[in-house]
């Protein structure tokens, strides 16, 4: 059995020798530290963060994943690597619980985990389509345009029983899963791409 996570509270050194400090998840301190030092972190102090007794946060919602998808796209089309701007975006955040949710998320593309897989984790705020959309980026190597395209379908504002069409996908033969030699590299490629055209949510 899995043992549960404990958040740690951490300060040190980067690689560059730059003083820098964050939380991190494990579920023990030797895994902790063993994590931090695959970012390159050299902690110095690592205690256990004190939970509150009572969260007064507010619970994430569709304006807060919308966000985390358009920053998420702006670092990776700027070619920044992914853990790094994960972090980046967990920095900027100001509510907690999304904090904590993008920290879950770097703890694991940090361990190696597809960035597809990581999100999968969190079914409430990622569904199907949107790891689905994410996986077939990641696998054709297209992944800063498919989090560019979701983030502009998301940010667009809608009403009630709008039937708008879902983020345009590029058309190419690294789309979708789609090979040059035309055969369809997926599967599911049909059924993500009618997807498209009515996007969740």
């Amino acid at each position: 059995m899995a043992r549960s996570e404990i958040t740690f509270i951490w300060s040190g050194v980067d690689r560059t020798g730059r003083a820098s400090k964050g939380e991190v998840n494990a579920p023990s301190v030797a895994i902790a530290k063993a994590q931090l030092r695959r970012q390159g972190i050299n902690a110095k102090r690592l205690r256990k963060k004190t939970q509150p007794l009572f969260s007064m946060g507010k619970a994430i919602d569709s304006k807060d994943i919308a966000v985390f998808t358009r920053q998420l796209a702006t670092m990776t089309r700027a070619g920044v690597p992914m853990v790094q701007a994960i972090d980046i975006v967990m920095d900027s955040s100001e509510k907690p619980q999304m904090k904590d949710l993008i920290r879950q998320i770097r703890n694991d593309v940090s361990g190696g985990a597809p960035v597809a897989t990581s999100l999968g984790k969190h079914r409430q705020h990622f569904d199907d389509l949107y790891c689905s959309l994410i996986a077939a980026g990641e696998n054709s190597g297209t992944l800063e345009v498919m989090l560019d395209r979701i983030a502009i379908y998301k940010e667009k504002p809608r009403r009630k029983g709008d039937n708008q069409k879902g983020p345009y996908l590029p058309h190419s033969d690294h789309s979708c899963g789609h090979r040059g030699d035309g055969h369809i590299a997926d599967q599911r490629r049909p059924t993500i791409c009618q997807h498209l055209r009515k996007l969740w949510l």
